[in-house]
């Protein structure tokens, strides 16, 4: 989505510093088509093909499976859509449905996410709006259908009422929780990934804590701002919650996406108990990408995905070894980047083991050894 782009000086404090090692798990036995790539460590990397470009020229997408449709929310920058189809790649054919049209004060609306409360098992649509500038707040609409019905927008109130963009909810541990990126202070810095938890699917309760700053060399090839965005949250096999975000500036093809893993045990407003991976894990440039993990064949700067889960839960990840269907935005390469050329793309990933994220600074172990993921065109 539009940013206000703003040279300002840095001056926020360092929490993450870190520097990449990998191992190599076992490759997937899945039935989806593969054909293997050169890879760094000379370990083959399955991809999908042909790749999965939509008709939807658009941004953000958000997806999840209801049964056996699944069901995605986009917007034009002033209005809210829905579409529902019977696969990723059909939601391009399938006709718009207008969810919510913004009045005249509430311009900007940036990146609506779909998510299903299990708890009262409605769904929420939640997004930014504002002045496209330092005004830009989270909002959430509500229906008992993922398609249609929802209510008029409320404002959501989140700890310290920063400038905030890209929030989601989920479950985890028995908690409803609340990841979005924003603004430390009024100045467009950086964009941090925050985390707070929640007494309803619609408010937040207590304070807000950061869980991610864009402090590495790999998250800071393109700035002013620096970014960290479109948080996606989602458990490993092993029940360990991961936190799925955008890295550099949308306007560039260095966009990507990285990880930042919740260490088993951890406290998720800990920032010392998540651990970031050491460069993107699904980009189109080599020199910001983790050790063995390769760029893209067929598109330029990947980012802003969605999982696209059943009811939206994030313990219905796939298990070990098994692919599961994402959608992202990206341009297609030979085509000029811009926003104005984003097109939606249907993709795979899968869990990778015994992958070890280290860290040069901080309180605690400085590295951690658990599940990664693998991103497939």
């Amino acid at each position: 989505m539009p940013r206000v782009i703003a040279a300002l000086s840095l001056s926020l404090p360092l929490l993450l510093a870190a520097c990449g090692t990998v191992s190599s798990p076992p490759v997937s036995t899945s039935s989806v088509p593969v054909v293997s790539a050169p890879a760094s460590q000379g370990q083959p990397q399955p991809r999908l093909t042909p790749q999965g470009q939509t008709s939807i020229r658009n941004a953000d997408p958000s997806v999840i499976r209801v049964g056996s449709t699944f069901y995605s929310v986009e917007s034009d920058g002033n209005n809210i859509y829905s579409r529902a189809a019977s696969s990723l790649d059909a939601l391009g054919g399938a006709g718009r449905t207008l969810i919510w049209s913004s009045p005249k004060n509430m311009p900007n609306v940036w990146a609506p996410e779909l998510v299903r409360d299990p708890g009262t098992g409605r769904y929420y649509v939640y997004f930014a709006s504002g002045d496209g500038g330092g005004g830009q707040r989270m909002y959430v609409s509500e229906s008992g259908s993922p398609g249609s019905g929802y209510s008029n927008p409320a404002r959501m109130y989140l700890p310290d009422d920063k400038w905030a963009i890209d929030g989601s909810a989920f479950f985890f541990n028995n908690t409803r929780w609340f990841v979005w990126s924003g603004w430390a202070g009024d100045t467009n810095v950086e964009q941090n990934l925050y985390i707070a938890s929640m007494s309803s699917p619609t408010a937040t309760t207590g304070s807000r804590y950061v869980i991610s700053q864009p402090r590495e060399g790999w998250e800071r090839v393109v700035g002013n701002p620096y970014i960290n965005e479109g948080p996606e949250p989602i458990k490993d096999p092993n029940g360990q919650l991961h936190v799925i975000y955008s890295a550099n500036g949308s306007w560039s093809d260095q966009y990507c996406l990285a990880d930042l893993r919740l260490r088993a045990g951890g406290t998720p407003t800990n920032v010392w108990d998540w651990y970031k991976s050491n460069g993107c894990l699904f980009g189109s440039n080599r020199n910001t990408l983790m050790s063995g993990w390769d760029p893209t064949l067929y598109v330029n700067g990947p980012g802003h995905h969605s999982f696209a889960l059943l009811n939206g839960d994030i313990g219905t990840s796939p298990p070990s070894g098994s692919r599961f269907p994402m959608m992202y935005h990206a341009v297609p390469k030979g085509t000029a980047y811009s926003w104005g050329n984003r097109i939606w793309y249907s993709g795979s990933f899968m869990w990778w083991g015994n992958t070890t994220y280290s860290r040069t600074c901080c309180s605690g172990p400085n590295t951690d050894t658990g599940w990664s993921l693998k991103f497939f065109e």
